[in-house]
């Protein structure tokens, strides 16, 4: 139902004023928590990663679990449930496309975590109990639902009342500005700035046409690199253009299941920079067959360069997930350099395990040197120091 069509409520229309800067403050202060615990965290771990001071690290969480619970009381409670009412309305109005159901979805979970925040926050525990410590802990998922994924209701209720936006451009002078444009970039003249999403799932691609030593900022439906594109509009600068254009929504993620807030414990690993200095200060070939089979091993304790070949991995299922031209040949070409360092790592296994096969060790003529000199006997003179020469200035 297009919003023309829709009919009118019976009661007042469900309204977000100030509720919609809700869920940006509380993701900024989400932000500032979650860098003040990892560094927190940091002070509990060995150089591996691995925890030693389980104590400090149980604190520097439940001290983390009472300040989102803070931050979400101050910027959140008052008008969660108004915001989400606002967002679901907005989102009844829009045209049908792929990511409206998702975007239900994520309102519904946070209806449910609010619901959960708010019957803690009616009643909760002794302030400093355990049992304050244990419901904040049982709060913290929903706390971070809501900084992860607050931004989609919050703008969603920012376009409530409908997106004004400037008429399309009559079809001669689309098809005109559409031949300018694809002709300057055969020339290498058409400088892409920023791309967003709008509500209807269509890319908005802003870009500056350079003619004659001149520019004008162009925005473009489509993918620029795929046929089909037009220019929906010029204008004289980006802030005119970022007036009339369609609002961007947030964008989409990578992995559905991943929280920038709620992430898994790290797992201890080895850098290179240890590899190395286990290199630099070994004596025998073992020694340094370690330090490489170290950088190659998989399993829990993963070496460097099989993380290396997951990033190349990783970052190849993001270029192909933009879903464009250019992100799919760039997804190849991590494939293809994914293959290479697969190929390379064995080679680095097979090599170190040879190395770890010659019995042998460094030959003692590569004595080490001292990094202090002795200090003289204390009833000695010091030497005396060489007379300085006389230099004369020289004169031009």
């Amino acid at each position: 139902m297009t919003p023309a069509s829709r009919p009118a409520p019976d009661g007042p229309l469900p309204t977000a004023p100030e509720p919609a800067n809700g869920p940006r403050d509380f993701r900024l202060r989400m932000a500032v928590i979650d860098r003040e615990t990892e560094a927190a965290l940091d002070m509990t771990r060995d150089r591996y990663g691995r925890t030693v001071h389980a104590g400090a690290a149980a604190a520097a969480r439940a001290h983390r679990d009472k300040a989102a619970v803070e931050a979400y009381a101050a910027h959140l409670a008052p008008h969660a449930e108004a915001l989400l009412d606002a967002a679901r309305l907005v989102l009844d109005e829009l045209p049908p496309t792929r990511h409206l159901a998702g975007w239900r979805a994520v309102l519904d979970g946070l209806a449910v975590s609010a619901a959960e925040i708010r019957r803690a926050l009616d009643r909760p525990a002794a302030p400093g109990s355990p049992a304050a410590r244990a419901q904040h802990a049982a709060l913290w998922p929903h706390l971070a639902a809501w900084a992860d994924h607050g931004s989609i209701a919050s703008n969603l209720a920012d376009q409530q009342g409908g997106q004004h936006h400037k008429a399309p451009l009559a079809d001669e002078e689309q098809q005109m500005w559409t031949k300018k444009a694809q002709a300057a970039q055969r020339r290498g003249e058409l400088e892409l700035t920023e791309s967003w999403y709008a509500a209807d799932g269509q890319p908005i691609t802003l870009a500056y046409l350079v003619e004659d030593d001149d520019s004008t900022v162009v925005a473009l439906r489509g993918d620029p690199d795929a046929p089909g594109w037009q220019v929906v509009g010029h204008y004289a600068h980006e802030y005119e253009a970022g007036k009339v254009l369609p609002a961007p929504v947030p964008p989409g993620v990578l992995r559905a299941d991943v929280s920038r807030f709620n992430r898994p414990a790290p797992v201890p690993e080895v850098s290179l920079q240890d590899l190395i200095r286990d290199v630099v200060e070994g004596h025998s070939a073992g020694d340094a067959s370690n330090a490489l089979l170290s950088a190659v091993q998989r399993g829990y304790d993963v070496g460097p360069m099989v993380r290396l070949q997951e990033l190349l991995e990783t970052s190849g299922q993001f270029a192909s997930a933009l879903e464009t031209v250019q992100g799919r040949q760039i997804a190849a070409r991590m494939a293809a350099l994914s293959r290479q360092i697969e190929f390379l790592t064995r080679e680095v296994e097979e090599a170190a395990e040879d190395l770890g096969g010659t019995v042998a060790v460094l030959p003692p003529h590569r004595t080490p040197v001292l990094r202090t000199r002795p200090r003289p006997a204390v009833d000695t003179t010091p030497p005396t120091p060489p007379p300085r020469a006389n230099t004369t200035a020289r004169h031009r």
